[in-house]
């Protein structure tokens, strides 16, 4: 059994004009929701083996904020380009490739393919439209090793975004 959290990056500012996407932070919202998120986390005892993030500076930043808070040393996250601006098929193939030592995984990325791959991954009746900004969506995974996730083998755990609360 695999456990997977993904969670889509806090509100990025779009403050300095004619700044590449790559290289576009949090804003004042993001960098208060992303800690908000990290303790409500902490208190459902989620303690990550592995946390893994788009490069993108503000999935990036959103990655080490959690991190911060569930006490995971911000060095130990491992960062992935294929993550930024990935598709559902390109985020399935990075999950597979994850080592089995690793029990409990956060993935940080983006729209719309966080969205889609989560939407594909449950096996349940029902959508979640959008994920919204810091949104995190839990899965337990009917499987012992990564490279075995596929669609359709994600039972959702709980769906939560800063708004909800």
């Amino acid at each position: 059994m695999k456990t997977l959290y993904i969670i889509r990056h806090a509100k990025s500012s779009w403050a300095v004009t004619g700044q590449p996407d790559f290289e576009r932070g949090l804003n004042e919202r993001g960098k208060k929701d992303a800690p908000r998120m990290g303790k409500r986390l902490k208190e459902k005892n989620i303690h990550p083996d592995l946390i893994v993030s788009s490069p993108a500076k503000r999935a990036y930043s959103t990655a080490k904020r959690i991190a911060k808070i569930l006490n995971y040393h911000k060095e130990k996250i491992k960062e992935d380009r294929a993550l930024y601006h990935a598709d559902e098929d390109t985020i399935l193939s990075v999950i597979r490739e994850l080592n089995d030592k690793h029990q409990i995984v956060l993935l940080f990325g983006h729209n719309p393919g966080l969205t889609d791959f989560v939407n594909t991954l449950m096996n349940e009746e029902g959508n979640i439209d959008n994920i919204p900004t810091c949104g995190v969506v839990a899965f337990k995974l009917e499987v012992d090793y990564w490279k075995d996730v596929c669609w359709g083998c994600g039972k959702m755990i709980f769906f939560d975004y800063p708004k909800l609360a």
